[in-house]
């Protein structure tokens, strides 16, 4: 290759890094690479895990009705309990079966960020799309929970605890870096209210549960 060439090819390469850094040089710190990556990874991890147990503990229920699942606390505090719902079974297959795969996708978005990948506009929308779809379900779940069944499942709690961080800050990263178009208002206002919304979104998860049991509490201060 002429050296002419091989100079204009490393320049572009050089150009090609400069441009990366720069664009990440203005995200907020939780949505660079690594960070965020490790975020990805913590909350598939923890996602993950929470669903392996059930879907272990669901398997050794279909062997036996009468099984006391590892969270089985009492009667409003029982995995085994919600096991036995329609709502444990939407799609007419176990929930805890999506968390597996779903959080799957995460932990290798996340091992390929780690290590170097770059991945499309295409695949960070289908990413988008399949993190909200999986937050608007934990919502529908919890509410289920609260309102409907009454039982609490600890091991989707844990669940629902790992959704929360992974949609609001996949969401943040998608719009400050482009890849949703919005208001520059609205970046602005995103790229400094993380973990404020998350925060804030535990907070309210917490307090629908104190008041939707709220009667077992005022009983054991009785």
């Amino acid at each position: 290759m002429p050296s002419t060439a091989r100079e204009n090819l490393a320049n572009k390469s050089t150009s090609h890094v400069e441009d990366i850094s720069t664009q990440q040089d203005s995200l907020p710190n939780t949505v660079r690479d690594k960070p965020f990556a490790w975020l990805l990874l913590i909350t598939g991890v923890v996602g993950w895990l929470a669903s392996g147990i059930l879907v272990l503990e669901k398997l050794e229920v279909l062997k036996d009705p009468n099984h006391v699942t590892v969270c089985d606390v009492n009667p409003f505090v029982s995995c085994g309990e919600v096991m036995q719902t329609p709502q444990s079974s939407v799609f007419g297959f176990p929930n805890m079966f999506i968390g597996i795969v779903a959080f799957a996708v995460i932990i290798t978005t996340a091992m390929g960020i780690l290590a170097g990948a770059r991945y499309s506009r295409g695949y960070w929308l289908g990413l988008q799309t399949g993190v909200t779809l999986g937050f608007a379900f934990v919502v529908w779940l919890w509410s289920q929970a609260l309102y409907v069944i009454h039982v609490l499942c600890p091991f989707c709690m844990v669940v629902w605890a790992a959704m929360i961080p992974l949609f609001v800050w996949v969401t943040i990263r998608n719009v400050t870096s482009g890849v949703i178009n919005a208001p520059p208002a609205l970046v602005k206002l995103l790229s400094g209210s993380g973990w404020i919304i998350v925060a804030l979104l535990y907070i309210a998860v917490i307090a629908t549960i104190f008041f939707s049991f709220i009667h077992l509490f005022v009983a054991s201060t009785a």
